[in-house]
């Protein structure tokens, strides 16, 4: 599967209906409301969409001030947390009998794929399906990738005059103590690399042993990742790539590499609960995170977008010059918590 592969024609089957409105009303990291049914006003939709969330919150609140100006009559609530938080929210929610939420946008898809097999999505076909990267875009129609984002090196450009060229290299002597990474237990990004790594045949469990050898600090998520390479606090860290960019532009002197052996990545799925209150809303929600418009914000946010129409973000690689792994969704999906759990008695 490449990654320049377009979906079939079995994903052209619905289409959302877009139309015009009139007034928006944002409320960023509510707690999630009542919502309520969708209804019509003149050509146009009104409702609430409750969101959960792993984005940025900058990020999300410019995805929902833009959706604004095509569909000014749905509020957008927003609850924002790690992938792992959410995770647990959701369950707390359907111990209660009632999740909180209309859609989930959140980092990995095994996630997603665990849910798609509680029954917990609605199917969802995008309104602009044929313009989508196939590796965005669940076969079975439930979910729907948003962007691209790879797990590379990065490096303070400072401190490193040679940054490793391959994730083998991490586990040699001369990086003990030198790595920073995300927490495999609170970001979804970083439980779905500990599998997609122990799969990979170059790497596996061996590698993820041995780079635990080195003793490598472990942060929260991601962003404090970035932040200790670009202070300097560590000069290596695992992070995905978009925050090394937004860090470079702001001037910080860090860098990124792309591992020779290929990069693991996610696609930041989104979905639409079953029980949503909203489901038409909800729908022109998600559907414009990737229609042209959404995605060209993906860019200007310094993701790799999941349509080739859009451009790439500034200094960014082409997708097509990147290495990215080949992976398995459903093995990664079934190897995930077992590979956390390794890779997280590596690193202790």
């Amino acid at each position: 599967m490449t990654t320049t592969a377009r979906i079939g024609t079995r994903f052209l089957a619905r289409a959302a209906a877009l139309a015009a409105a009139g007034a928006l009303t944002l409320t960023a990291c509510a707690e999630p409301g009542d919502g309520g049914e969708a209804t019509a006003s003149g050509d146009g939709v009104t409702g609430t969409v409750t969101l959960y969330t792993s984005e940025p919150q900058a990020k999300i609140d410019e995805i929902i001030s833009a959706f604004n100006e095509e569909q000014p009559d749905i509020t957008v609530e927003v609850f924002r947390a790690g992938t792992g938080d959410l995770r647990a929210r959701i369950a707390a929610e359907q111990a209660t009998g009632e999740i909180g939420a209309d859609v989930l946008l959140a980092a990995d898809v095994p996630t997603f794929e665990g849910y798609k097999d509680q029954d917990l999505f609605r199917e969802f076909t995008p309104s602009d399906p044929d313009a989508l990267l196939e590796v965005a875009v669940d076969p079975d129609g439930y979910y729907v990738g948003t962007r691209i984002i790879p797990t590379v090196i990065a490096y303070n450009t400072n401190d490193v005059d040679e940054p490793p060229t391959s994730w083998a290299e991490l586990a040699e002597p001369d990086y003990s103590g030198q790595v920073i990474l995300p927490n495999p237990d609170i970001s979804g990004a970083a439980a779905f690399n500990a599998s997609a790594w122990s799969l990979n045949p170059d790497l596996g469990p061996e590698w993820i042993e041995e780079l635990g050898a080195n003793a490598p600090q472990v942060a929260e998520s991601n962003g404090p990742v970035a932040q200790a390479v670009a202070e300097g606090s560590r000069p290596i860290g695992i992070v995905v790539d978009y925050l090394v960019r937004d860090l470079a532009a702001a001037g910080s002197p860090i860098g990124v590499s792309y591992p020779e052996e290929g990069v693991p990545y996610i696609t930041q799925p989104g979905a639409v609960f079953a029980d949503a209150r909203d489901p038409e809303a909800a729908e022109l929600f998600l559907d414009f995170i990737v229609s042209t418009r959404g995605q060209e914000i993906a860019v200007e946010q310094n993701y790799l977008p999941v349509r080739d129409d859009v451009g790439t973000p500034e200094n960014a690689p082409s997708l097509d010059q990147i290495a990215l792994f080949d992976q398995n969704l459903q093995a990664i999906a079934r190897n995930q918590a077992a590979a956390v759990s390794a890779f997280t008695e590596a690193i202790r």
